[in-house]
This record gives structure tokens, C-alpha cells and sequence, in this order.
């Protein structure tokens, strides 16, 4: 008590300690500063009359890290709320993580305590690979933040980009429509065929139109001193930092260990971001050479070229790649898994069928009917609900003390909200693992409310290209389903794994596609 009670009487005291021999002063000096740690983290939780987080056991160091050896933790999450409620702290080495895992939790973590809770804290890998924080989706919400939040939605993602960039996503689904269809005529009707590799193409072809103006068969990238052709180019642009985003350092868990070389997984990122970096400074040269030629091509690099003065070249650089992979994977993931389950289930692909003639009749369907078909919107948000792109939104810490949920939440804690376990709650969703896009038809939602799961997020964070994924992957099921029946692959019924950062399906869909009208 003398501590808490006499700071002035303990330090003279302590004046006479350190007089003693040297390892007498160093055992009293650490006993303390052992004592003052504790008399501090007591005191800390004296000032707060709300209880702590329940915590899931675990054991010294490590804390739960041996329990969450694969790289789906979301799954473990979802079975250990069973157990020990809709909110848990686990130990991940050094670092105490928040774990919510129910839509009113994640709700008021992203929009009631935000102002505690809006920063971002990436692993080692995501750190290189987004240059620490050089995106919209990644940044801290600060300046930066706002101002190319505000650059991205102008240029691509808003309402007025949206209408502006109406054609390419046109003739986008034409083509998805005539590659299927040439692929129908060239195998016979038992043949199946490979839809990721279609869908996949047309839209990293839509993203690199978006971004610089115009889709490419090769590129040259003088960093490599060699030429890259299209399929390299999305392996070096999307499927690479995908997989290299996942991966694990050890020291993340451990940051007093840093020093530390890890020299196997950094160097793996850091090849992976260099090809990336160099990749993308050819093309943003390659535009800019354009631009002196006096091209007008409509784009997100020629804004960003001209206007964007604050900005440095890297920031430009990430900015534009933010924008390729985006739109090359996240709205890939729920079509793909829509195609999937609408194959799986025929009475509800011909509903959807006949749901779309009724509004249609034989002219093909546009953006504009979608508010007319509640149905197809429904498949949407079933598929967004059972299969979210991204199953837990990137880490963020607390940056003061606040709560969530009636505990009290430390400054310091990081916080994970377990998107899937929102969307598989029991108590929310009746049969959650079944896909049944028809719980989406009660009067309750609002067939173009976006935000019916927590797929998108919410809050201030809430994802900027929601709306565009909801008209690509919309129109483009709703056509596909006017023009063809489908079915799946033998086999590919038991293919429902997942693999990288968002829930992208493991192995690519292959389906039995029939065209409707010969």
C-alpha cells in the first residue's frame, strides 16, 4: 500500500536500494516496476464497473494460437461461440483479440463505437502488400481515407461513376453470354465448361478498363526485363497477392520478437509486392505515354494522373491496383457460389426463370429491372449471407478504453468481426447452412437494401463497391439465366471448399450449360 499511497516516501526509499550492490538494485528495481505494472492493470479495471470479455483458455505465450493451426479461423470462431457466448477474447501470443461474432455485436463495434474502434492492424504481409495502409478499403480512417474515398467513388464506385461506366459492364455480359455460348456449340451438350475461367477474364478485363482505359492481351514491365502476358498478368496483379495476403509470420503474434528474421514468408511477400510494384509502374507508364499521345480514354489513372496532386507515385500506384483486385475477386466469389447453388437447386433456377420472363418478356434484362425482381435480388444476399466474400473484416484495435456487448474493452485490444458467424447465426437465421434465397422475400427487407447481412460491413466503413457488385453479379445472373439452363459437373456437388482471403471456391466451377433459345 505504501506504493499506492506514498509516491514520495517509495522513491526515496528506492534512491537508498539503488545505493546497494549492483544485482540487489536490479532485483529491486524489476520487482518495482513488476509491482507498479500490476497496481496500474488494477487499477485500470477498478475504473471500470464492467465485467471483462470471457475468455476462451488457452495456454502461457501462446494463448490460443496452437487451437488455430488452419487458415480458417472464422470456423473455429463460429463453433467456440457455441460454447462461450456471442463475444470472447482470445490470446494470440501477445496480443488480446476481441472476437464478435453476432450482427448486433459487429454492428455497434462498426457504427456505436467507432470512434474507439476505426483503426486498422495488419499482419506483416498485408502491411507490405497494401503498402501500409495505401488503400481505401485497408487505411486508418483519417485524412488520406476520406480523401480517396472520395476519389474512388467520383471516379468508379459512386452513383454518377456508375451510370458513367454504364457500357463496359454492358458489354461486359455480352461477352460472358457469348463465350458461354461458343463454348456450348464447340463441346458436345455432356461437355462441361469452365465458368471461373470465362467470368474471371471478363472481369479483370472490366477492371483494367476501368483503370487505365482500355483490356490487354501482353505487357512488357521493364522491371522484369521481360513481357507478361494476360493470364501472367492477373497471376502478378490478383491470384498472388490473394494468396500471399494469407499467409504467416509468426512475428505477428510476438511483436517484441521482430528482430527476429523470418527471412522465408518475408521474402515471399516482398517477390510477390515487387512484381506487383514493377508490374504496375509499366502500366501506369504505359498510360501515361498515352496521356502525351492525347488519348482520352475515360479512366481512373487519368483522373488520378492529373488531379490527384497530393498523392505520391506509390499512393497512385495502390490506389489503382486497389481498384484490379477489387473487382477481379470479391464479386467473382458470390456469382461463382450463386451459379453453384442455383445449379444445385433447378425448381429455384426455373423460378428465377420465370420470374425474370414476367418482368422481361424476351427482351434482355438491364440494370433498371432489377428493382422489379425481388427474386434475383434474393439470390444475391442468400449467396452474400451462406458464402460472405470475406469472412472476418480485417482486424481493428481499440485505440481507448470503451465497450461492446456490456464488457469492457481495454485500449490496445484488437478486435475481429466474424462476418460468417453473423451470417450463421441460428438465432437470427432460420436453417442458416441452408441456402434458401426465398427468407429474403418477407415484406421485412427492402428488395435493394444492400445491407440486409453483414457481407458489406457497415458504418462509415462500409464497403464503397457494394453497388457495383449488386449490378454485375445481378445482371449477370438474371441474363445467364435467361439464356441457358445448367447443371453441374458430375462430381462437383461435394467441391464446396474454400481457399485465400475471401471465400473464393477452391476448385474452379464447371458446369453443364444448355442454351435455352436455339
Amino acid at each position: 500500500m505504501a506504493v499506492a499511497t506514498d509516491p514520495l516516501g517509495c522513491m526515496q526509499k528506492l534512491v537508498q536500494m539503488l545505493q546497494a550492490p549492483p544485482y540487489v538494485a536490479a532485483a529491486v528495481l524489476g520487482g518495482v516496476l513488476l509491482l507498479m505494472f500490476f497496481i496500474g492493470d488494477w487499477r485500470k479495471r477498478r475504473r471500470s464497473p464492467l465485467p471483462p470479455v470471457p475468455a476462451i483458455p488457452g495456454i502461457p505465450v501462446l494463448g490460443n494460437l496452437l487451437q488455430l493451426k488452419e487458415k480458417k479461423p472464422h470456423k473455429t470462431f463460429a463453433q467456440w461461440s457455441e460454447t462461450y457466448g456471442p463475444i470472447y477474447s482470445i490470446k494470440a501470443g501477445a496480443s488480446t483479440v476481441i472476437v464478435l461474432n453476432s450482427s448486433d455485436l459487429a454492428k455497434e463495434a462498426m457504427v456505436t463505437r467507432y470512434s474507439s474502434i476505426s483503426s486498422r492492424k495488419l499482419s506483416k504481409a498485408l502491411t507490405i502488400l497494401t503498402a501500409d495502409k495505401c488503400m481505401v478499403a485497408m487505411s486508418d480512417y483519417n485524412d488520406f481515407h476520406k480523401l480517396v474515398k472520395r476519389y474512388i467513388l467520383a471516379n468508379v464506385l459512386g452513383a454518377n461513376a456508375q451510370k458513367r461506366l454504364r457500357q463496359r459492364r454492358d458489354t461486359m455480359i455480352d461477352n460472358i453470354s457469348r463465350e458461354l455460348l461458343l463454348a456450348c456449340v464447340k463441346d458436345s451438350s455432356s461437355e462441361s465448361v469452365n465458368f471461373r475461367k470465362i467470368f474471371e477474364s471478363e472481369l479483370f478485363g472490366l477492371a483494367l478498363k476501368e483503370t487505365f482505359g482500355r483490356d490487354m492481351e501482353s505487357l512488357y514491365v521493364d522491371g522484369l526485363g521481360t513481357t507478361l502476358l494476360r493470364e501472367d498478368l492477373f497471376r502478378t496483379l490478383v491470384i498472388d497477392p490473394m494468396e500471399g495476403a494469407i499467409e504467416v509470420d509468426w512475428r505477428d503474434f510476438f511483436p517484441y520478437l521482430r528482430w527476429i528474421p523470418n527471412k522465408g514468408v518475408e521474402d515471399r511477400i516482398r517477390k510477390m509486392d515487387f512484381r506487383r510494384g514493377v508490374t504496375m509502374k509499366s502500366l501506369v507508364e504505359e498510360k501515361k505515354k498515352r496521356i502525351a499521345a492525347g488519348e482520352d480514354l475515360n479512366c481512373y489513372a487519368e483522373f488520378l494522373l492529373s488531379e490527384a496532386k497530393s498523392l505520391t507515385e506509390e499512393q497512385i500506384s495502390m490506389l489503382l491496383w486497389e481498384i484490379i483486385i477489387e473487382t477481379s475477386d470479391t464479386t467473382l466469389v458470390v456469382t461463382e457460389w450463386a451459379m453453384y447453388e442455383l445449379a444445385q437447386n433447378p425448381k429455384r433456377q426455373e423460378r428465377l426463370y420465370q420470374h425474370i420472363q414476367s418482368v422481361c418478356g424476351s427482351a434482355k434484362i438491364t440494370e433498371e429491372n432489377l428493382s422489379q425482381l425481388p427474386y434475383l435480388t434474393a439470390v444475391f444476399h442468400e449467396t452474400l449471407r451462406k458464402y460472405s466474400p470475406v469472412s472476418i473484416v480485417p482486424l481493428r484495435y481499440a485505440h481507448e478504453d470503451t465497450q461492446l456487448g456490456g464488457y469492457f474493452i481495454p485500449a490496445g485490444s484488437e478486435v475481429a468481426v466474424n462476418i460468417f458467424a453473423c451470417n450463421m447465426d441460428k438465432k437470427q437465421w432460420e436453417s442458416p447452412e441452408e441456402w434458401k434465397p426465398e427468407r429474403f422475400l418477407d415484406e421485412s427487407y427492402d428488395p435493394m437494401d444492400l445491407y440486409k447481412t453483414m457481407a458489406f460491413g457497415g458504418g462509415k466503413r462500409v464497403c464503397a463497391g457494394a453497388p457495383k457488385a449488386m449490378l454485375i453479379a445481378c445482371t449477370t445472373l438474371g441474363r445467364l439465366v435467361q439464356e441457358f439452363t445448367w447443371k453441374l459437373r458430375e462430381g462437383e456437388e461435394d467441391k464446396v471448399d474454400t481457399f485465400g482471403l475471401t471465400a473464393r471456391k477452391l476448385q474452379p466451377l464447371h458446369i453443364v450449360a444448355k442454351p435455352r433459345i436455339n
